[in-house]
């Protein structure tokens, strides 16, 4: 079950990959300044998630506007997802919970990915958005069994207004 409103949010530290090479990211580092948009995704060079990436990609400003910064989190490693990203033009920074440590913390990770494959693929994160506000706490928070479901951007920017 996902982590719920009112919650202290987990904090974690992931590798992402820029231009400028490899980096971290401490969601704690965003606490007193801005407002945290997790947007945590099955897997890269999938169609519904290369969707999501890149509408939310052309519409950071709004995010940015709300005072909030918006990253995709993924088990992908960022190596994979800043290919990704440069095909497909998403500049929603991406990070890697390669060993699904955050997916589990929030309660989002699947037991078995797609179980009717039998892939064997647990940890895979569910499609699942979380508002973090400044202080750290939970404000918004969905996720989803089905892959396909997108979640409500409309709520998000909402709950992002009502805390500015």
């Amino acid at each position: 079950m996902a982590i719920s409103v009112g919650s202290k949010a987990p904090d974690f530290e992931l590798s992402t990959k820029t231009a400028e090479g490899p980096k971290k990211l401490k969601l704690s580092g965003n606490f007193g300044r801005k407002n945290t948009v997790l947007l945590f995704f099955p897997m890269a060079y999938t169609g519904v998630c290369t969707k999501e990436m890149c509408d939310v990609s052309q519409g950071l400003d709004a995010y940015a506007s709300l005072n909030a910064d918006v990253w995709g989190i993924s088990g992908d490693n960022p190596f994979a997802q800043e290919a990704w990203a440069q095909k497909e033009k998403i500049t929603v920074p991406l990070l890697s919970d390669y060993e699904h440590k955050v997916a589990q913390a929030y309660g989002v990770a699947y037991a078995s990915f797609l179980p009717q494959l039998n892939l064997g693929m647990g940890g895979v994160p569910k499609r699942s958005a979380f508002v973090v506000d400044k202080q750290g706490v939970i404000r918004y928070a969905e996720s989803s069994d089905d892959p396909k479901q997108l979640p409500s951007f409309e709520q998000i920017k909402q709950t992002l207004a009502a805390l500015k």
